[in-house]
């Protein structure tokens, strides 16, 4: 679906009802705006959450080697014997 809103003189947008619906927000209800960094937002209703798939390589650093759990450990228990 595509819907083509206008901005206000004021920077507002009104969102189509065939927009709330599709969100599932009802009047009085909030929504989250993600700004993307091509220039896209991602509008949905607030408090719904992406699933743990989409997490995936969030912590990646590139030129950097993966740890694994047992270095973690290592690492943790190293600091607390300081």
């Amino acid at each position: 679906m595509r819907v083509e809103l206008t901005v206000t003189a004021k920077g507002q947008v009104t969102l189509r009802q065939a927009v709330l619906d599709h969100l599932g927000v009802k009047p009085g209800g909030r929504v989250d705006v993600e700004l993307l960094p091509d220039g896209r937002v991602e509008l949905r209703q607030a408090g719904v959450r992406p699933d743990l798939a989409g997490l995936r390589g969030i912590l990646h650093r590139p030129g950097r080697k993966p740890v694994s759990l047992q270095e973690m450990q290592d690492a943790i228990e190293a600091v607390d014997e300081q």
